[in-house]
């Protein structure tokens, strides 16, 4: 693992993560199932969707416990989205 400016590589980390999740909150709340072009937006979806686990899982390595927290839950809501859409 690289050395890090810590605390600033630590909050970009944690930004990311956070804009991946609103990014795919807002796919997911613009998605219409019977809409011609559902197919095309469930595949931004899901693709918005495995970025953000990334950028999760890049800001758990270096994040303060006060963010693991909140990480956790942008996890939890984006299972929340794929088990809607798999429904």
């Amino acid at each position: 693992m690289k050395a890090f400016p810590y605390h600033k590589n630590k909050q970009q980390a944690f930004q990311a993560a956070q804009q991946g999740i609103e990014e795919a909150k807002g796919i997911y709340e613009n998605i219409v199932k019977d809409d011609p072009d559902y197919g095309v937006h469930l595949k931004r979806l899901k693709n918005e969707v495995n970025e953000a686990y990334e950028q999760i899982n890049n800001a758990l390595e270096v994040a303060s416990d006060k963010q693991k927290e909140q990480l956790q839950q942008y996890q939890d809501d984006l299972q929340s989205i794929i088990n809607d859409v798999n429904e």
